[in-house]
């Protein structure tokens, strides 16, 4: 019987209003006890990019049975999805906490963001262009490119006031703000805000 819930990689909440924090948001209560992965294995990648509508249904069931097919290409996409997400979660913990982004992290992303973008094409789409990538022709890249490119666009053009880590004991997960006076405290007001006000609670109850 396994020590570990199931991985939810594909029924996490997508609350952080940004693809790449929600990407990072894969994992949780880091450095304590808590400490929750989704990412275990190249399947649950598989099963994230398909409930974050970055792959459709059916290209995810295709580079999950590719992951299970090619050990070494499943442990290859899994490498490069840890590095990306690390990355991403410390330069937003950083920035979140009022901090200068890490150099290291920076440069991760910025060496896996023109790796991936080495393999789309610029097409257009409506009133814009935008950069596309094929699943099959390269599936390391159509995965991860838009989350390192959803990153990029985030911490380069984005208000870095608006980039906050949940106040939630041992929780960790980044989120962008973007209500209008921008106060949001809590990855979730329904998980973290309300456990929140439970201790409060508990405290005040003691103290009395």
């Amino acid at each position: 019987m396994s020590a570990f819930p199931p991985s939810r990689a594909g029924s996490l909440p997508l609350i952080a209003d940004d693809l790449a924090l929600d990407f990072a948001n894969t994992e949780s209560g880091r450095g304590y006890p808590s400490h929750q992965e989704h990412l275990r294995d190249p399947g649950n990648i598989a099963d994230w990019l398909g409930h974050a509508n970055i792959l459709t249904l059916d290209e995810a069931r295709w580079l999950r049975a590719e992951t299970l097919a090619r050990p070494d290409f499943g442990e290859d996409i899994l490498n490069q999805a840890i590095q990306l997400r690390s990355a991403i979660q410390d330069i937003g913990s950083a920035v979140g906490h009022g901090a200068s982004p890490p150099k290291s992290a920076l440069a991760v992303l910025a060496t896996l963001h023109a790796r991936f973008l080495a393999r789309a094409s610029l097409a257009a789409d409506g009133g814009s262009c935008q950069w596309r990538w094929g699943v099959r022709a390269s599936p390391v890249e159509a995965a991860l490119g838009p989350i390192a490119l959803a990153a990029v666009k985030l911490f380069i053009q984005s208000d870095f006031s608006r980039i906050k880590e949940c106040g939630g004991s041992a929780c960790g997960w980044l989120f962008y703000d973007t209500s209008k006076n921008n106060q949001r405290k809590w990855c979730e007001m329904k998980v973290c805000g309300n456990r929140a006000k439970q201790r409060r609670l508990k405290s005040r109850r003691r103290a009395v």
